[in-house]
């Protein structure tokens, strides 16, 4: 059943529901899509129904950092802000796996904070949410050894997929945590040693919770 009402995660009047069905438009993507790159200009923003993205930020030698996930019912501050302000993308947004997703025109989306009180708290709401998530980042990479970090990303990958069984590579991993492939590689080796999860080709499964 093709219906806003279904998206998880998104608490809202029934009249702002049928704002954001009547003037989104609906996409579906498979998991490695990009849909928003960096220096992209912002025309609309997402709100994921179905899956999830995550978005990432890229330095110019290349490397690469995840920022956070976007599951159902949950939109990209960072985009929001961004088109609000006129500005490109900082951030590039991919396809974690297989999604469904509302794009908002970005003049839609500050007449929805004149008209709806409760989407301007959702906007905040995000925001708050975001924040939380990229200072715990930084806490990390300040303060806790990449074997940590990357078990933590790992179990972070299964609750948003609801699965044990994980389809990534050694070089995705260590894209995400801003690291060398041979360091997430001779990791992941320990841990499999230790009896924490067994590895396969681009697949890996966690044995501990």
């Amino acid at each position: 059943m093709d219906s806003i009402y279904e998206i998880e995660g998104l608490t809202a009047s029934p009249r702002l529901l049928a704002e954001l069905k009547a003037h989104s438009i609906r996409k579906s993507f498979k998991a490695g899509t990009v849909i928003l790159d960096e220096n992209s200009h912002i025309r609309s923003i997402p709100i994921v129904v179905k899956g999830s993205l995550k978005v990432v930020r890229t330095e110019e030698d290349g490397r690469e950092i995840l920022l956070y996930y976007i599951k159902p019912g949950e939109s990209c501050i960072m985009s929001l802000l961004g088109g609000l302000h006129n500005e490109t993308s900082k951030v590039r947004a991919e396809v974690e796996e297989d999604a469904e997703i509302l794009f908002l025109p970005m003049e839609k989306v500050s007449i929805l904070i004149k008209e709806y009180p409760e989407w301007l708290d959702y906007i905040f709401k995000m925001h708050h949410k975001r924040f939380e998530e990229l200072l715990e980042i930084v806490n990390a990479i300040a303060f806790k050894k990449v074997d940590e970090r990357l078990w933590n990303l790992l179990q972070k990958k299964a609750e948003l997929t609801q699965s044990t069984v994980l389809q990534i590579t050694h070089e995705q991993l260590a894209n995400e945590l801003g690291t060398a492939r041979v360091v997430v590689s001779r990791l992941l080796k320990q841990l499999e040693e230790n009896g924490k999860l067994l590895l396969g080709r681009n697949k890996i499964t966690l044995l501990q919770g």
